[in-house]
C-alpha cells in the first residue's frame, strides 16, 4: 500500500510503498476513502504523544470499505461502509463493560498506537465493538470529518457540558473542534460565542450560528468580554485548541456554577496549566475533559446528521492527494486553514 511514513519526529515524513496490514482474528482491514488533516496528526508528529512507535504511519479520522475481516468477526462483513472513533476500547476492561471505551485504559487509536489511516489500507481490532455503520448516502469525506473533532466536540457539548437550549456556550478556537462546537451547540438550542484571532473563522463561525464573536488579539481581556456579553459569565466553556491562555480563559468566563470542557489536547509547554483553583472552588465551577467518543453513542449525532440538525459536510473545506498532505500535516501549527482538509485521493 502506499502511505505516508516517518522515522523520526520532525523529520519530513515520505510517501512509501509498505506491506498491506492483514486483519487481526477479531479485527478487519479497511480501504480508506478519506482520511481528515487534524491538528492531533501534527502532535503526533512532532512527537508530543508517548504512544507513537517509530517507524510511523499517522492518521487518525477515516472512512472507508471493509475488504477483509477474521474470523472472530460477526457483525461485519467485507464490502461494509464504515468509520471508527479514534479511541477505541478493549471490550474486556470495567470502562469498556460500562460503556466508556473513550477511556479505556488498553484503548487502540489508529494513527497513534498503531499504524493509521494515511494510507491505503488500514487495520482495526475488536471490530463488533468499535466500527460503526455508514449511510449510504454519507458520502466519505463526510464521514472521515467525524470520526476525531466532531464527535469529541459533539461529547462535549451533548454529554460533558450538558448543554441546554437558551444557555451560552463560549467557544475558544474556531478550528475544526471549535467549528464543530459551534454548529452542535446551536443545533440544541444555546447561544454561541465563538473566540478567535483571524477574522475569516469568526465570519465562519457566524455563518454556523455564532451570535457573538469576540477576535482575541484584538480584546484586552476575553473572559471579561464574555462576561460582558453573556451579562454574568458563559454557562458552558470550550476550549477547543489546547493552548494554555485558552484553557485558562474558558475557566475564567464562566458564570457561578458554569462547566469548563477541555476538548483540545494539552500537550508540550501547554500540558500543565495555572488553573485558577480558587476560582473554581469559590464559584463551584465543573471542569471536564473529552476525549473521543464510544461507538454506540453514535446513534444520537447520526439521527441529528440525517434530520439536517448538523451538517458537518460544511466544514470540509479541502479534499487533498496523499502527496499534498506532506506539507499541509508539517505546517498545521501555523495554518490559518478555513475548516478542515480531507485526503481523498491515495
Amino acid at each position: 500500500m502506499r502511505a505516508m511514513y516517518f522515522e523520526r519526529f520532525g523529520q519530513t515524513p515520505e510517501i512509501r510503498t509498505l506491506p498491506d496490514p492483514t486483519p487481526s482474528e477479531d479485527g478487519v482491514v479497511i480501504k480508506v476513502e478519506a482520511s481528515g488533516l487534524c491538528r492531533s496528526d501534527w502532535h503526533g508528529w512532532m512527537g508530543h504523544d508517548a504512544d507513537i512507535v517509530l517507524p510511523h504511519v499517522p492518521g487518525h479520522e477515516f472512512a472507508g470499505t471493509i475488504v477483509a475481516t477474521g474470523g472472530g468477526v460477526m457483525r461485519y462483513k467485507v464490502g461494509d461502509r464504515v468509520t471508527v472513533p479514534f479511541v477505541s476500547g478493549c471490550g474486556r476492561c470495567s470502562e469498556c463493560h460500562s460503556g466508556n471505551q473513550q477511556v479505556c485504559p488498553s484503548q487502540f487509536q489508529p494513527g497513534f498506537t498503531h499504524w493509521g489511516s494515511f494510507g491505503e489500507y488500514v487495520a482495526i481490532p475488536t471490530a463488533d465493538l468499535n466500527l460503526v455503520r455508514l449511510p449510504d448516502n454519507m458520502e466519505y469525506a463526510t464521514a472521515a470529518s467525524l470520526g476525531c473533532r466532531f464527535v469529541t466536540s459533539f461529547r462535549a457539548i451533548v454529554d460533558q457540558g450538558r448543554t441546554r437550549p437558551g444557555e451560552w456556550v463560549a467557544v475558544h478556537g474556531c478550528g475544526g473542534i471549535g467549528l464543530s462546537a459551534i454548529m452542535i451547540a446551536t443545533a440544541l438550542g444555546a447561544n454561541v460565542i465563538a473566540i478567535d484571532i483571524t477574522d475569516e473563522k469568526l465570519d465562519f463561525a457566524r455563518q454556523l450560528g455564532a451570535v457573538a464573536t469576540i477576535k482575541a488579539g484584538a480584546t484586552a481581556d476575553v473572559a471579561e468580554a464574555v462576561k460582558e456579553i453573556t451579562g454574568g459569565g458563559a454557562h458552558v466553556s470550550i476550549d477547543a485548541l489546547g493552548h494554555s491562555v485558552t484553557c485558562v480563559n474558558s475557566i475564567r468566563n464562566l458564570r457561578r456554577r458554569g462547566r469548563h470542557v477541555q476538548v483540545g489536547l494539552m500537550l508540550a509547554e501547554h500540558a500543565t496549566p495555572a488553573i485558577p483553583m480558587g476560582l473554581v472552588l469559590a464559584h463551584e465551577l465543573e471542569i471536564y475533559g473529552s476525549h473521543g467518543m464510544q461507538a454506540w453513542r453514535y446513534d444520537a449525532m447520526m439521527d441529528m446528521l440525517a434530520t439536517g440538525k448538523l451538517a458537518p459536510q460544511k466544514l470540509v473545506k479541502r479534499t487533498i492527494t496523499l502527496e499534498e498532505a506532506v506539507p499541509a500535516l508539517m505546517a498545521m501549527e501555523s495554518s490559518t486553514d478555513l475548516g478542515i482538509s480531507v485526503i481523498t485521493r491515495f
